[in-house]
């Protein structure tokens, strides 16, 4: 995949060097297989000063703070740039970590590596859920993503856990073409 996509990977990076400033890739410590954190990998969507962004966004907003408290994600983020919204619809933001499956660090199909602050939301089920390699995509992403409760997504990803095969890595991948494909809103965002 990184060969064959490596056109389309230094198309992505001139257009978020030309779209704003600040760097191509943005790495995000990440809870993975077994609690190991590690850099998860992906092209910038978001401002230089995000992190200050969000800080003034949450401290002035009672709602937007709500949600991303509930969510850790805000539908309307004014953070992310025009072209990182397009690469967000697009998921083409997450093709940098076929780097991180090419060392070992995620899987291209496992639940979604998660942030630190999110591990006490999976409660009991965390270790359930840590005890396989994170992946690209996975089962709640080809459920309804964002769409979905946040309660919602951790139970896919306990299921996945608990279930994972071959057939039904194979199945979720072929649904993954299918979500991408969708002219929809898949609720990434």
């Amino acid at each position: 995949m990184l060969f064959v996509g490596s056109p389309l990977f230094i198309l992505i990076a001139v257009l978020v060097r030309l779209s704003s400033r600040g760097p191509v890739f943005y790495i995000q410590r990440r809870v993975g297989r077994n609690y190991k954190r590690f850099g998860c990998i992906k092209f910038r969507t978001m401002r230089e000063d995000a992190d200050q962004m969000l800080s003034n966004v949450l401290a002035n907003s009672p709602s937007m703070r709500k949600e991303f408290e509930r969510d850790f994600k805000l539908k309307q983020d004014p953070r992310i740039t025009p072209i990182g919204r397009f690469l967000r619809r697009s998921s083409l933001d997450e093709l940098p970590q076929f780097f991180n499956v090419l060392i070992g660090e995620m899987s291209v199909v496992g639940p979604r590596p998660i942030v630190e602050k999110e591990v006490d939301r999976y409660g009991k089920f965390m270790d359930e859920v840590i005890s396989v390699r994170p992946g690209l995509t996975g089962l709640w992403q080809v459920s309804g993503r964002n769409n979905l409760s946040y309660d919602k997504r951790i139970r896919l990803d306990l299921t996945y856990a608990r279930q994972r095969s071959f057939i039904l890595d194979f199945a979720i991948i072929l649904r993954t073409f299918g979500v991408l494909l969708l002219p929809m809103d898949r609720g990434a965002y």
